[in-house]
């Protein structure tokens, strides 16, 4: 199911790219980027999740191939940039979420592009976030999906025993490589595994990582993802980065990118949320909209984490769709009341993208985009 028919009546039809290429960013670093759909559109570029999942194919289908400019890239390290973090002569000391955001915008430049669309979902909302924030005349709109904003409760949530009460088999394997007196601070611990050089410590450390992962962010389990995440070399880079950033707290002040929303205000944009998402709980996509309330906030009643999941994948290219009709604006084709932003549940069932199956929210807001990816399934999922 590595071509999600499922997603088939609510996705755009599979596309090819009419260009791709190698940006070199520094520190030996090539990054893989290609475009697709129109190349006189609406420039649009697709922020993967993890960090470390890489883009598939698949996430081209959230655009309308003749409305936009897709642009897909596979972060450092991950997918198809190399060095690849799964080879030993990976280095990921130039590896941060601010090389990241810096290797946005050398793209843009590189593209020539003024302005574009940021999509982004999970750990690709965070970078939307700190790219927008950065960079905020180069972004038209956002869409973002799953946030996940690296504050230490939402890390200590996922990796260090909160999500366990939900999922406690799962935690037991998550936790079955680590020696029970490792087990207070685990992101440490699977660090020290994961930098081993040999590969019968670091391998399956990085498997029992993305296996948990990949195990928990849709609300109903999907072996097919656990696979396709769970191979050696794609599970040993994803692990290595994600645990690299979350030790770290993404090179981020506590709160960093909540308190520095007011750079982005004016920025229409749109949040889409899981209602049961365990791997970046709804409580952090609350915080953001109440900082930023003139973004609209799409709970999706009947999903988890990933984008992948059919309602929130018709709440995505229903934002797209409506930012192609009219370039975004406060509060574009939402039917709404009065208050503090728009709020509004997404039901799987309005397939094919339309805003019609959704509860009434509370206000008038704006829009945006978001979304996310793994290498080579339904990777919309990462944190």
């Amino acid at each position: 199911m590595s071509d999600l028919a499922h997603l088939d009546g609510i996705l755009y039809p599979p596309i090819e790219p009419y260009e791709t290429g190698e940006l070199l960013v520094g520190e030996g670093n090539r990054v893989y980027w290609e475009q697709s759909g129109n190349p006189d559109g609406k420039p649009v570029v697709f922020l993967h999740g993890g960090p470390g999942g890489g883009t598939s194919p698949w996430q081209r289908r959230f655009f309308d191939p003749e409305a936009y400019r897709i642009i897909l890239f596979d972060q450092r390290g991950c997918g198809r940039s190399t060095p690849h973090a799964s080879s030993p002569e990976s280095d990921l000391r130039h590896n941060t979420t601010w090389h990241l955001v810096a290797d946005i915008d050398l793209l843009r430049r590189s593209l020539g592009i003024d302005r574009w669309m940021v999509f982004g979902g999970s750990w690709g909302s965070t970078l939307a976030l700190a790219y927008a924030e950065a960079y905020p005349a180069t972004v038209s709109e956002l869409v973002l999906r799953g946030i996940f904003t690296l504050r230490t409760h939402e890390l200590e949530w996922f990796y260090e025993g909160g999500a366990a009460s939900l999922f406690p088999d799962l935690w037991e394997e998550f936790i079955a490589p680590i020696p029970v007196l490792e087990r207070a601070q685990l992101i440490e611990a699977y660090h020290r595994r994961l930098t081993d050089p040999d590969p019968a410590v670091h391998v399956p450390a990085a498997v029992a990582w993305a296996k948990w992962e990949a195990s928990t962010v849709t609300l109903l389990p999907d072996p097919e993802l656990v696979a396709s995440m769970t191979g050696p070399a794609d599970a040993t880079a994803f692990a290595r980065i994600e645990n690299h950033y979350f030790l770290n707290r993404g090179w981020l002040r506590e709160g960093q990118l909540i308190a520095d929303v007011g750079a982005i205000r004016h920025i229409p944009g749109v949040i889409v949320q899981g209602r049961y998402d365990a791997c970046t709980p709804i409580m952090t996509a609350w915080d953001l909209h109440r900082a930023w309330p003139e973004a609209e906030l799409v709970v999706v009643p009947d999903a988890g984490h990933s984008a992948s999941e059919p309602g929130i994948a018709a709440a995505l290219r229903a934002a797209t769709d409506r930012f192609a009709r009219n370039g975004g604006g406060a509060g574009a084709g939402v039917d709404v009341g009065e208050g503090v932003g728009a709020s509004r549940e997404f039901a799987a069932g309005s397939a094919s993208g339309a805003s019609s199956d959704v509860a009434s929210g509370v206000g008038s807001g704006a829009g945006s985009e978001a979304g996310s990816g793994f290498a080579s399934y339904a990777e919309a999922s990462q944190a």
